[in-house]
């Protein structure tokens, strides 16, 4: 059976752990393979909550492997903390996978991010202090440090010793410059140098989370190699969201690593021509978290509509969610990044209650031009305005819908226009936020 990509198509938070959760039940491995605790991803299953940072969303359903592939970084402390989560609300963690080869998330690493962050004269990404920008920083630069490291004492050692010698510099500068800009007291100067920079402390601590995980390290690639060779399907789960691609989303403003399908080979250890479907989430508006372009931003009661009736709040930080209307320009540009096969909409039920529904297809230039493409310059995209179609909308509540025909024909029409501009089948619509409250649609199954 093919391997299967589920991965975000706009900036994130589209809803990528319900599906992913769906989609599941015919898969026999499920494997996240990028970012980090920055990323978070929510299901709702028989009215109980779950909130998963690292954790693959499938660890729901205990026949299936669940697996945090090589392209993760990880923050141990994090994963050990949602481990127990899971324990106490009685779900097993047996299935769970971690692979030797991803690298980890340091202490040093998350005072670097909030370090980098409170810098007065740089630009403000926006980022969640997480430490992952630090941690893929290091890994290329050949620093990092992997799980693998954790079970063996003097290697461990050896490479916290290498990675501080330069970090100790660095945040010291960071706080004088803090301090100078700020005109903070003196002994705030050091309140990035601790105890969370002390090598024995560092060695001892990350030993301690090398002794607990130990059972569930493996070499995961394997795993999915043998899964697939074997016929069963595996689904490749990605974080975040093709316009926060490190590569090809608005940078700066994007998250550290590649969230789109052609990095989930990368980031589990499989070919190319081990993936054969990718299902692009994306939610029936836009919204984004942090800094950064967005053409269809509102700031208006429609704006807020969506931001109350969608509970937009990040699942990780908590931060408010910015709100627009759906950009189809910035969608049909990363299906084609992805080669989505096709689209699971989430989230239509938000929009209930509105009499026009409005869609960008194209944008507009600071200077006039006409954009019918996302723009590649960064510069073009901030001051880009986006130009609509208005369609009309639907009032009746759909939570109940089940099936395509239950649902209104004005939101029949809404997923129709969405499918024929951007080229691809929505094989699913999310109607609420409950794992039932899904419609299989017949023209994209």
């Amino acid at each position: 059976m093919p391997g299967l990509a589920i991965v975000g198509t706009q900036w994130g938070d589209e809803g990528k752990g319900k599906v992913t959760d769906l989609l599941a039940q015919d898969a026999s491995a499920i494997v996240r393979f990028q970012g980090g605790n920055n990323a978070g991803h929510t299901i709702v299953r028989d009215g109980e909550e779950f909130k998963f940072h690292l954790i693959p969303s499938g660890i729901l359903h205990e026949d299936k492997y669940c697996v945090i592939g090589n392209g993760v970084v990880i923050d141990p402390r994090v994963l050990l903390e949602e481990i127990e989560g899971l324990r106490r609300a009685g779900i097993s963690i047996s299935n769970l996978r971690i692979s030797a080869n991803a690298h980890l998330i340091m202490p040093y690493h998350i005072l670097l991010d909030t370090a980098g962050e409170l810098k007065l004269g740089k630009l403000s990404i926006g980022t969640t202090r997480r430490g992952i920008g630090p941690a893929y920083a290091d890994k290329a630069l050949r620093l990092g440090i992997r799980v693998q490291d954790m079970l063996d004492e003097k290697i461990l050692r050896k490479k916290i010793m290498a990675a501080l010698e330069d970090k100790q510099q660095v945040l010291r500068e960071l706080s004088v410059r803090r301090r100078k800009l700020h005109k903070e007291a003196e002994a705030d100067a050091e309140v990035l140098i601790d105890d969370r920079l002390d090598l024995h402390s560092i060695t001892e601590e990350y030993l301690g989370y090398g002794h607990r995980l130990e059972p569930l390290i493996t070499d995961t690639a394997r795993l999915c190699w043998n899964e697939l060779d074997a016929g069963n399907k595996v689904i490749f789960e990605g974080a975040q969201a093709a316009l926060l691609d490190l590569d090809h989303g608005t940078y700066p403003f994007v998250t550290s690593s590649n969230p789109i399908a052609g990095a989930a080979c990368v980031g589990a250890g499989v070919g190319p021509t081990d993936i054969t479907e990718v299902v692009g989430i994306v939610k029936a508006y836009t919204t984004r978290v942090g800094a950064g372009p967005f053409p269809t931003e509102l700031d208006d009661e429609v704006g807020e509509h969506m931001s109350t009736r969608g509970h937009e709040f990040g699942t990780t930080t908590g931060r408010p969610r910015r709100c627009g209307w759906l950009d189809l320009v910035a969608l049909r540009y990363a299906v084609r990044l992805n080669g989505t096969t096709s689209l699971a909409m989430t989230k239509l039920d938000v929009l209930a209650g509105l009499e026009t529904l409005k869609v960008a297809v194209r944008y507009r230039s600071q200077e006039g031009a006409v954009l019918e493409e996302f723009p590649y310059h960064q510069s073009v995209l901030h001051h880009a305005t986006a130009e609509y179609v208005d369609l009309p909308g639907f009032g009746e509540e759909i939570t109940g819908c089940r099936l395509e025909e239950d649902l209104p024909p004005t939101a029949r029409e809404y997923i129709a226009f969405i499918s024929d501009f951007v080229g691809v089948p929505i094989s699913l619509v999310g109607v609420g936020p409950g794992r039932e409250q899904v419609v299989w649609m017949n023209s994209g199954a």
